[in-house]
């Protein structure tokens, strides 16, 4: 049998030789520049454009897309067995997933830290940008209400966390001010915020709050509201800087326990092609999700994080080196699943991938001396801060979409109230996801999101080629992953329509054909623009 441990240590290694190496080989394709200021400075308006230390950036960055994705996707996947799971964690992450997320940032930094819809404005043209940020606005609705059901049922399955989660919400709001106000002691302020961090979830645990399933969606509501509209270094950027130390100290507590209990893996290597999810390909590709690649990345490295990006220096590791972490994190819990047999897999799972992980890296934390139900609720709660920090992050860039959308065509022409007025947005954003969220169907919406989301990078990625190709920049590690994803996206959106017909599940159904529909129309006017860029160089280069 083999030992999981070999598996850690051959990830990791992996994961730091390419940041080194194909992180260096993208880093000089795009063209990183740090004496070239950022629109954190050249736009500065203290709420969204706000120069960040590397450290802070990082942590919110981190925290705002590694979300439960990671988790759920390859735990899911792993009915396929483990092994072709970890090989796309481990390739998807390095070539595609890395590079997507490094150049969206490089690319959004370039365009005064709007969103990848500015760039395909200006390469491919207004229909294009407008037909993107309807599908992003989608795609954020289906993350908000998914990822809302998933809290929910995670803090009604696990009280203690929801307290401490709220907990995390006032600490995060002293940490901002304080931070602000002394911003020379990150050092020590971090040490407090990291304790008290860690005493609340003491508190969690010595009172666990006990609240319903509509009583907790309410609560998420007004909290995502207020997230996605209040300045972004009172509560979105501490609060995600505190949890990546929680997130951190999941990773390292289950990769130090996989080391210390030496635990053998026990479930299949492959299963075959064709599973009760569907078959291979699309299905695990579309199901692994963020931990390999996400569009959703996307939309927080062209949406907050290049708003707060100090210096195109600390892009790679922001960008690339983020990525690979979630990549790190989705191979831990797809050994979490393959040390099981498969019956005790199928157990678990009847209880949701969420509490299989809880499960086993609780049982890792015995070999520190924790007692199960401490390190089962530890886990759980750093769950629910993973999806946390990404349900708030995802509430504001929903935001910011829906005003981009609305943005005049030119800079003479006066700002509507739709665009100019963040309050709109974000009342318009949080209502349509709560008609989702009250269904309390997550599992109804997994397969449509991971689909949604996986085509959002699969045209990020098309955005960023014709942006390098305009620039005369060799393209190709962009341009095949853009293939590859767009492939993996139209096929899954397919199955996924002829499925839902069946399953009379029509308003999932009428939203896939929709999705397909604004996806095919891209693609069109993509490569009309292409081609007509191609002409007019002909016609340049003959004249």
């Amino acid at each position: 049998m083999v030992n999981a441990v070999w598996l850690v240590i051959g990830a990791v290694t992996v994961f730091v030789l390419a940041y080194i190496f194909y992180g260096n080989f993208v880093a000089k394709r795009l063209g990183i520049d740090p004496e070239r200021k950022t629109p954190a400075h050249t736009c500065y308006d203290g709420i969204d454009y706000v120069p960040t230390r590397a450290p802070i950036l990082l942590g919110h960055h981190f925290a705002s897309i590694a979300g439960a994705s990671p988790i759920i996707g390859p735990i899911t996947a792993a009915v396929f067995g483990w092994v072709p799971v970890l090989l796309w964690l481990v390739v998807g992450g390095i070539f595609m997933g890395a590079v997507h997320d490094f150049a969206s940032l490089v690319a959004s930094v370039r365009h005064q830290g709007l969103s990848i819809g500015e760039v395909i404005e200006k390469r491919i043209g207004r229909e294009g940008k407008r037909l993107f940020l309807v599908f992003s606005f989608f795609t954020l609705v289906l993350v908000i209400s998914a990822f809302m059901i998933i809290i929910t049922k995670t803090f009604i399955e696990s009280p203690a966390s929801g307290t401490s989660s709220l907990l995390f919400i006032i600490l995060a709001v002293g940490f901002g001010w304080f931070n602000r106000k002394y911003s020379s002691a990150l050092l020590l302020t971090s040490t407090i915020g990291v304790i008290l961090l860690f005493f609340c979830v003491y508190l969690g645990l010595v009172f666990p709050l006990q609240l319903s399933f509509n009583t907790w969606i309410l609560i998420l509501l007004v909290y995502i509201f207020i997230a996605a509209t209040a300045p972004v270094w009172i509560l979105l950027q501490p609060r995600d800087y505190l949890n990546s130390f929680l997130l951190y100290a999941l990773i390292i507590a289950g990769l130090f326990g996989i080391v210390f209990v030496r635990p053998t893996i026990k479930l299949e290597a492959f299963t075959g092609f064709n599973q009760d999810i569907g078959y291979l390909f699309p299905i695990l590709f579309v199901t692994v999700a963020c931990g390999a690649i996400s569009g959703f990345h996307s939309l927080v490295a062209s949406g907050t994080t290049s708003k707060q990006l100090n210096s195109e220096k600390d892009a790679k590791s922001i960008g690339y080196g983020g990525m690979l972490i979630e990549s790190a994190l989705g191979v831990l819990a797809i050994i979490t699943a393959a040390i099981l047999t498969k019956s005790d897999y199928q157990n678990l799972m009847a209880s949701g991938p969420v509490t299989l992980f809880s499960e086993e890296i609780g049982n890792f934390m015995t070999s520190f001396g924790f007692q199960l139900s401490t390190g089962k609720t530890f886990a759980a709660l750093a769950v629910s801060a993973f999806a946390l920090t990404t349900l708030d992050t995802a509430t504001r860039i929903c935001r910011y979409t829906f005003q981009e959308f609305f943005r005049p065509k030119t800079a003479k022409e006066s700002l509507s109230l739709l665009c100019k007025n963040r309050y709109i947005g974000t009342f318009i954003s949080v209502v349509v996801a709560a008609v989702f969220a009250y269904s309390g169907k997550w599992e109804l919406l997994w397969p449509l999101f991971g689909s949604a989301n996986q085509m959002l990078a699969a045209i990020a990625l098309l955005a960023i080629s014709v942006w390098l190709s305009v620039r005369g920049i060799k393209n190709g590690f962009t341009l095949i992953p853009m293939f590859f994803m767009f492939a993996i996206t139209i096929s899954a959106l397919v199955i996924i329509i002829w499925k839902t017909l069946f399953q009379n599940q029509f308003v999932l159904m009428i939203c896939g054909i929709a999705l397909l529909i604004v996806v095919i129309l891209f693609i069109i006017l993509a490569f009309k623009q292409v081609f007509m860029l191609k002409k007019q160089e002909h016609l340049q280069s003959n004249a």
